[in-house]
């Protein structure tokens, strides 16, 4: 798979917004293994942008596995100083399956009730329906319908 290319100006913005991140997969004595490989595309997948540190002292490996790990992964090399590889592909959009017939669902909320002084709160868990409220007194109401027509339309008929 050929790497992304980017402009000067993307790569600027893209090592400005990694600079706070911290590494997310760490690349030990064995080197860069399958499943390591396997791991930087899952975050690559998860982030879109992250740094992988490697801890070879031998700069000429960390370069081969830097444009190895762009050229497999399909990735954009963005930066490599010192034992920092910053790599970036664009994250997959997610389907979000939709469904027209839900409604929202039960809602459970826990009210102090307070009794005489000098004695305990009790402790209700409430659950309220997508239809209802929950009032500051700690009651349950029925959500009043929106009106059909506005304040001003009525006031005309």
């Amino acid at each position: 798979m050929p790497q992304i290319q980017l402009t000067p100006a993307q790569r600027k913005e893209h090592r400005a917004e990694a600079h706070h991140l911290d590494p997310v997969v760490l690349v030990g004595g064995d080197g860069l293994t399958a499943n390591v490989k396997k791991e930087i595309d899952a975050a690559l997948n998860a982030h879109g942008l992250i740094k992988v540190r490697v801890f070879s002292d031998d700069r000429t490996a960390r370069d081969e596995m830097f444009k190895t790990l762009a050229e497999e992964l399909n990735a954009a090399p963005i930066q490599h100083i010192g034992k920092l590889l910053v790599l970036w592909r664009p994250k997959p959009a997610k389907e979000k399956a939709v469904d027209e017939d839900r409604m929202p669902g039960p809602r459970d909320f826990k009210v102090l009730k307070f009794g005489r002084p000098g004695t305990r709160p009790e402790v209700k868990t409430l659950r309220v329906l997508g239809n209802q409220r929950l009032t500051p007194g700690g009651n349950i109401k029925r959500a009043k319908p929106k009106p059909k027509t506005s304040v001003k339309k009525r006031s005309q008929t």
